[in-house]
């Protein structure tokens, strides 16, 4: 009896240990990098707020998330939210893995569309479905210095591509042999294929099934790129050979790097005080009478997983990383600029001498492809573009091998959209 009695009593003190509140739903969100480290300084405010809800985040290297993106979508563990980046949508789109968040924005006060910039809320748009919403955006444009550029007889950066070469010109005619008017990376396809946006260039040709990479405007906005290295106002071993950027940048042997924003916060911890005031940002150059000129929409997203149990408190979570008033912190926290316009405004960053030049820059910035195989193609492109500068191959062999290896890329897409015309 006494034993029963013991029992009885343990039972109660075990009942008497549960709450009448349930238990916080568990929302997964997966960051990559820096940003998966920073954001979670953020989630005492959102708990604050929805104690019904906890964010679990899992940080991954930028290196290994799209792996390890699929390979959840295939093993079906994939978080209730991640970051993508933006030109990974198109694949996740085409894999079913992805909510439209149409209807989710149609009934939401914190997210407005008409507050991102329209070039990167683009990249998110597939066939009328919105699958993404830009966290933080960025795009390419030139760092220079100021200094170099007035000596040279500039003392505004140029609008056009033809006083910007002539800039460029002038600047390697002062520094000699052994300096340069830019700093180009030759294993990166991202200034080629802003060249072709300045030029109106398509990229690919009918509905994205071709390259288009032998079309005359293509050829010409390569042959502007290639021009830069056969008249030695970019050297030709790049980037990667140079043991400082920062220090060579200071030292005068570049006057022009086309960067992004990561690289405000970058230079200033690393320029010596005796160039303060003396290097900037400005955005690209257009063909006259439109300046800026155009660039590319990057960043990244974020993303609801379709089949997730937790799409409502998903979808606050989101919210809640959405407001203006969280974005201005997390751009405090890593740099990384803000994707609503009035974050931008309300945080002063119009008016921030070096974030300014991004600003002006992002009203003109334009999507690349929206297909899954860009990824590929991109580094393609950047595979040719640096054979041709280290002179393995001539410009003609180059545009026609990688029109060849695009289009097998896209064999695939062809066959499905045949398929699709058929049914």
């Amino acid at each position: 009896m006494t034993e029963v009695l013991l029992l009885l009593g343990a039972l109660a003190g075990i009942a008497g240990c549960h709450s009448d509140s349930p238990r916080p739903v568990v929302v997964e969100f997966w960051a990559m990098g820096r940003e998966g480290e920073w954001v979670q300084q953020l989630l005492p405010k959102f708990t604050e707020r929805h104690p019904q809800i906890q964010v679990r985040v899992q940080q991954i290297p930028w290196g290994a998330a799209h792996e390890k993106l699929l390979t959840a979508y295939a093993g079906d563990v994939m978080p209730d939210v991640f970051q993508l980046g933006n030109t990974w949508v198109p694949e996740f789109v085409a894999l079913h893995a992805l909510e439209d968040l149409r209807a989710w924005i149609a009934h939401s006060k914190p997210v407005q569309e008409a507050d991102y910039f329209s070039g990167i809320l683009e990249t998110n748009l597939i066939d009328g479905g919105l699958y993404g919403l830009p966290w933080y955006v960025d795009t390419r444009l030139l760092f220079y210095r100021k200094d170099e550029l007035q000596a040279a007889g500039w003392n505004e950066p140029p609008r056009t591509w033809s006083e910007w070469l002539s800039a460029m010109r002038r600047i390697k005619q002062r520094g000699g042999a052994d300096r340069y008017a830019i700093l180009l990376p030759l294993n990166e396809w991202e200034f080629p294929v802003i060249l072709a946006l300045q030029r109106q260039a398509g990229l690919l040709r009918d509905h994205d099934q071709y390259g288009d990479f032998l079309s005359d405007r293509f050829r010409a906005a390569f042959a502007d790129y290639l021009e830069l290295f056969d008249s030695e106002l970019a050297p030709t071993r790049g980037e990667s050979q140079i043991a400082n950027l920062y220090q060579e940048f200071a030292n005068g042997y570049f006057c022009f790097y086309l960067t992004g924003p990561w690289n405000i916060g970058e230079f200033k911890r690393r320029m010596p005080a005796s160039l303060d005031g003396q290097w900037a940002t400005a955005p690209l150059p257009g063909q006259p009478g439109n300046y800026p000129g155009p660039s590319l929409a990057g960043g990244a997203s974020l993303a609801l997983f379709r089949d997730s149990p937790h799409k409502a408190e998903a979808w606050q979570f989101i919210e809640f990383l959405s407001e203006p008033a969280q974005q201005i912190i997390f751009y405090q926290l890593t740099g990384d600029l803000p994707a609503r316009q009035s974050a931008w405004k309300e945080g002063g960053l119009i008016d921030d001498e070096y974030a300014r030049a991004f600003w002006l820059q992002l009203q003109r910035v334009q999507p690349l492809p929206r297909i899954p195989e860009w990824e590929r193609i991109a580094q393609k492109i950047a595979q040719y573009a640096e054979s041709t500068i280290r002179g393995s191959l001539t410009s003609e062999e180059a545009l026609t091998a990688l029109n060849k290896d695009v289009d097998r890329i896209l064999e695939k897409r062809r066959w499905l959209l045949q398929r699709t015309r058929q049914d």
